[in-house]
């Protein structure tokens, strides 16, 4: 409906007062004809009707203004609830940074009452030290219109201060003049200390990496060096034990087989140093060839019988065919098998060490080293893979030992693209179990 003429109401209104005022003196003055005030009494009800249908139009108008001025008050009710009721610090001030208007958190977070607020400087919260910069973006807003994510320190009343990310946007009149700033004030004190600790985090874990990569680096150049004397040590020890089995002294003979056999085990522990630094670079390489694994693991349990026999235990072979051919590297699979026997004979005060070896589906193999020794408690189970870590170390001091042995067995495979698991119980023995591809592509 458009909007009614208040002037054009006027008009009739008066029309209708002019044409009363005539009626009344023309009824008056007795003079006048009766059609004369028939014409008269006709542009009366003429007004009239007029003036009740101007009369319905401003009645159908104020009440669409009743309307629409209700529902500019529930918009502004519901803009001020989001303002009054937002996650975040919101601020109007004027030009100047002169606080007009704040919501419940700002409240909160500068620890001061409204009446307080009101009218006061926001540049008051800002530490001394920052102020020149504050006033610096506050005289550019007017001209730019916008900053975002700006980060400043806020010091509230009798609280911390505490670290803000404000964004401010000027507000512009009809014009495109800047009036009044809308203010964004979040703290982010958390988040800042959760980004510090997180870099700390990051820092010390670099830390350890390089720390990490500086004792394989170590290992790897200390082994390299021991290893060439260790092999002149016991070259020179073999010739010297072959002279003094010509002169049939038994006890020099006891002696130089002393030697020997500690610089056997000394060797076997660089090279155990070696391939660990080896596999942790990434530098190991696996050789596949085809042989028959049953051959192998005979020949180790042959070579390993005797450590066994001096402690009284059995070792044994748990295998039903006589061949099982497969493609992989035959020195790592020795290695594999020498360092589970090895482990087992090592913590097995008493009864035996069996070895088994089966076909598993899908062309895999299995191979399992089961003893009847300590155990391990299930709370170590899953670090006994690990480098260097070693269950019961008043045991393993007793039988010795890098503490490699296991992680590189671990190690070796996952790079042939297999798993192993363990099973045991502390004074029940130990079980584990290596699951192989039955071929190996080269790498």
């Amino acid at each position: 409906m458009e909007a009614f003429d208040n002037t054009l109401l006027s008009n009739y209104i008066q029309t209708v007062q002019q044409r009363t005022q005539v009626l009344y003196k023309n009824t008056k003055d007795s003079k006048q004809s009766s059609a004369s005030i028939e014409d008269c009494l006709e542009e009366l009800f003429s007004a009239l009707e007029e003036l009740s249908i101007a009369e319905e139009e401003l009645r159908q108008q104020n009440e669409m203004l009743i309307a629409a001025q209700s529902e500019i008050e529930a918009e502004r009710q519901r803009y001020q609830e989001l303002f009054e009721f937002a996650p975040d610090a919101y601020l109007i001030t004027d030009l100047y940074g002169i606080i007009r208007e704040a919501n419940r958190v700002a409240l909160q977070q500068f620890n001061i009452a409204h009446r307080h607020l009101i009218q006061k400087p926001l540049i008051s919260f800002i530490p001394e030290h920052q102020r020149q910069a504050f006033r610096s973006i506050l005289n550019q807003l007017p001209m730019i219109y916008r900053v975002q994510e700006w980060e400043v320190m806020v010091c509230g009343r009798k609280r911390e201060p505490f670290i803000a990310a404000i964004t401010v946007e000027a507000v512009l009149d009809q014009q495109g003049k800047a009036t009044a700033l809308r203010w964004l004030i979040r703290d982010i004190t958390n988040r800042k200390r959760t980004e510090a600790q997180l870099q700390d985090t990051q820092l010390q874990n670099l830390e350890l990496i390089e720390i990490d990569r500086l004792k394989d680096q170590f290992m790897a150049t200390i082994s390299h060096e021991l290893r060439t004397p260790m092999n002149a040590i016991l070259g020179f020890s073999r010739l010297i034990g072959d002279r003094v089995a010509l002169l049939g002294d038994g006890r020099l003979n006891q002696m130089v087989d002393h030697v020997v056999r500690n610089s056997h085990h000394l060797l076997a522990m660089i090279e155990e140093l070696l391939d660990f630094s080896k596999l942790k670079s990434r530098k190991l390489e696996l050789r596949p060839a085809g042989f028959d694994l049953v051959q192998i693991a005979s020949e180790t349990i042959q070579d390993l019988r005797c450590l066994a026999e001096q402690k009284g235990l059995a070792l044994e072979l748990d295998c039903s065919q006589d061949s099982l051919p497969i493609v992989n590297d035959p020195g790592r699979i020795r290695q594999i098998l020498v360092n589970l026997i090895s482990n087992a004979v090592k913590f097995t005060d008493s009864g035996l060490v069996t070895v088994g070896f089966w076909e598993a589906p899908e062309g895999r193999i299995l191979i399992v080293v089961q003893d009847t020794g300590i155990g391990i408690d299930v709370a170590d189970q899953e670090n006994i893979f690990q480098e260097f870590w070693q269950v019961n170390q008043s045991r393993t001091r007793q039988v010795g030992g890098t503490g490699l042995g296991l992680a590189i067995v671990h190690a070796l495979v996952e790079l042939m693209d297999g798993s192993i698991s363990i099973h045991s119980k502390v004074d029940q023995g130990t079980t584990i179990r290596v699951e192989l591809p039955r071929r190996i592509a080269p790498l």
